[in-house]
């Protein structure tokens, strides 16, 4: 299995158990922002795959400019306080110590994951190969619009909605 991490996290594979219990060898996982790279990763690729696995992809197609603009002016503004409360948003009402996967992430890569254009064309091209795609989306996910991931991921990939769940995955609790 290849995984790429969130934007400004580190080695948290180890909070998706249930999701990557069947992966093999042959199998590229991305969490959100690394939903991205694993995407690009399987069009790029000479080696095998055979199932990408889309866990709570960065989805920002559908969200205005102004709203991105806004994000990179405060991670400018403050760097860490914007990382602060972007690992606190992504955790949500959930018992997970999500800092001990913090690594700080660039504008770079901020830059990439709010502007990076979703194409279907890309995921029809992984399709044609005989590729696998799936994709899990938390129904209480904060970080991007939900519906939009659905209505676009939904009708040419298999597609998981937990309901409960937050952008990491985690049930949430009911306050």
């Amino acid at each position: 299995m290849l995984y790429f991490s969130g934007f400004s996290l580190q080695n948290e594979v180890s909070l998706f158990p249930f999701w990557l219990k069947n992966c093999k060898a042959f199998c590229v996982v991305g969490f959100s922002y690394g939903a991205i790279k694993a995407l690009e990763y399987t069009l790029e690729s000479k080696k095998r795959v055979d199932r990408l696995l889309l866990l709570s992809p960065a989805f920002f197609n559908d969200v205005n400019i102004k709203f991105k603009q806004k994000q990179i002016t405060q991670f400018r503004r403050n760097k860490k306080a914007y990382l602060r409360q972007f690992l606190r948003n992504i955790k949500g009402k959930c018992d997970i110590n999500i800092y001990k996967y913090y690594k700080e992430g660039t504008m770079q890569e901020l830059e990439e994951l709010l502007f990076y254009e979703w194409q279907k064309e890309k995921l029809l091209k992984i399709l044609k190969t005989g590729i696998t795609i799936e994709v899990v989306l938390g129904g209480k996910d904060n970080i991007i619009n939900l519906q939009g991931a659905i209505n676009f991921f939904s009708d040419i990939t298999t597609t998981y909605l937990v309901k409960k769940a937050n952008h990491i995955l985690c049930e949430v609790r009911d306050d």
